[in-house]
């Protein structure tokens, strides 16, 4: 391997509160870094989530009093790692939160924030139904970041559904694309492996998908299957259904060899789009 980077994503539960989730989220940290470790990387809300109804309720904080991101960013200089904050809540405008993901350096410093833009408003049934933007406000920006062994594109959840965003940070020369989310179990079952698959092969890169697993507090299940995927669409390593530590060993120089076999993302073309008329019936 020319560029080989050890990389755990780590499959922590949905907890209700800081405490229980920094707790969980250092144990596996810990794991993952005397495993080799050189990126971690946890899922969205690891700061914690709850849900009230059909609403999001994580517990939030400021950024500079938030007891997961500080624990979290000291955890990284202690321990010399990089570490991907999936996301935790803090508090935006008009009463509402951010959904906020942070990239941590090996110093403990905040290299990155990346605000979730594409908020999770679905109605997979009458009995399941999510309105995440009655309390969460979406982000306007796109987000990619320079570390010494990669460009990092950010994002987060429902944002897997919308593959113009991938596109565009890809088109931006990031290699790794970040995922963090908390995947219900019935659409995870369904579309989880298939899209972040088809994200990779789209974009010849890497996709880092932690994802957590469990029951949330006030209903609601997260699917788990934490994902690193290869450029070329091959899933390198699966988290399955339990809590955990899901690690493995990529090579980014792949990455420049998926895009030289499958140069896509330099053949964009303009196109017009036309509404044929209706044919005419004899």
């Amino acid at each position: 391997m020319a560029r080989p980077m050890n990389i755990a994503c780590l499959q922590t539960r949905p907890r209700p509160d800081f405490e229980s989730a920094l707790e969980e989220a250092l144990t596996l940290s810990e794991k993952a870094v005397g495993q080799g470790a050189e990126l971690v990387a946890l899922p969205e809300y690891c700061g914690g989530l709850k849900t009230e109804g059909a609403m999001f309720a994580p517990p939030a904080a400021p950024e500079e009093e938030h007891p997961v991101l500080k624990g979290l960013t000291e955890f990284a200089k202690a321990q010399k790692v990089w570490v991907i904050i999936g996301s935790v809540a803090v508090p935006g405008l008009g009463g509402k939160i951010r959904n906020r993901g942070f990239v941590v350096d090996s110093k403990g410093c905040i290299q990155g924030r990346y605000d979730k833009s594409h908020l999770f408003d679905i109605e997979l049934s009458e009995a399941e139904i999510y309105r995440e933007s009655a309390l969460v406000s979406g982000g306007e920006k796109a987000s990619v970041l320079d570390a010494p062994f990669a460009r990092i594109g950010h994002t987060i959840c429902y944002d897997l559904r919308f593959p113009g965003l991938y596109r565009n940070l890809a088109q931006a020369g990031a290699e790794i694309l970040v995922v963090p989310a908390a995947f219900t179990k019935q659409t995870g079952q369904a579309h989880w492996h298939v899209l972040n698959r088809a994200r990779a092969i789209e974009n010849g890169a890497f996709v880092v998908a932690p994802c957590a697993i469990g029951l949330v507090e006030g209903g609601g299940e997260s699917y788990g299957h934490s994902l690193v995927v290869n450029p070329w669409g091959e899933v390198l390593a699966d988290g399955g259904k339990l809590p955990g530590v899901v690690q493995t060993t990529i090579d980014l120089d792949q990455v420049a060899i998926a895009r030289r076999k499958i140069p896509s993302l330099t053949h964009d073309r303009p196109y017009d789009l036309v509404h044929e008329p209706k044919p005419h019936s004899a």
